[in-house]
């Protein structure tokens, strides 16, 4: 019968090391550069997400395509960056964006007389009225729950490189646990006011 072989406990110890140095290695570069965890703190875009909401974050997709009207994102407040928000995109760089009441018109190269935003989506809205040209590299972003959101409406256009993700999978509530939640349909833009 062959000699059986044991363990000493610096192998074990040595393996332990190897194990965490191989997981630091595959799971810090996805948490940085990949996908990051969020949890919704706020009223301003309910009913669509709402506090308490833990979001993975998507922060990978956008680095190979921009951002399209009516993507939720998430992103570093223009005015203090250490703060993270989550709004819908409204406006697109170089359109205008126009505040009437409680209808919002866009206008951009292929609809220079602009077209109604659909907003089917939010349960909440205010009257507001303003007019806002996006720059190159600037979005215009609207929380869901209007009357209560701080968003473009208050400290102007979002730029570009603040953009962090978007939401890619809800893990809570369990009950509301989907991919890509906040999704909508693709706006028409043919609509004419």
């Amino acid at each position: 019968m062959p000699p059986q072989e044991i363990s000493t406990g610096k192998s074990f110890v040595r393996e332990m090391a190897e194990f965490a140095l191989l997981t630091l290695l595959v799971v810090l570069p996805i948490r940085f550069f990949v996908a990051e965890p969020f949890i919704v703190s706020g009223a301003s875009m309910e009913p669509t997400f709402e506090t308490g909401d833990y979001l993975i974050i998507d922060q990978l997709s956008y680095r190979f395509h921009e951002p399209e009207r009516g993507d939720v994102v998430v992103f570093k407040y223009p005015k203090e960056p250490s703060k993270y928000f989550i709004k819908r995109v409204i406006g697109l760089p170089g359109e205008t964006v126009e505040l009437a009441g409680q209808e919002v018109t866009i206008k951009n190269a292929s609809q220079p007389g602009g077209f109604l935003l659909d907003q089917s989506y939010i349960s909440f809205s205010s009257d507001n009225f303003k007019t806002v040209i996006l720059g190159e590299n600037e979005y215009f972003v609207l929380g869901d729950n209007r009357p209560v959101s701080s968003d473009s409406r208050v400290w102007g256009a979002l730029p570009r490189e603040d953009i962090v993700g978007r939401p890619l999978v809800r893990l809570l509530p369990i009950s509301e646990i989907e991919s890509f939640p906040g999704l909508i349909e693709k706006i028409d833009e043919e609509k004419t006011p």
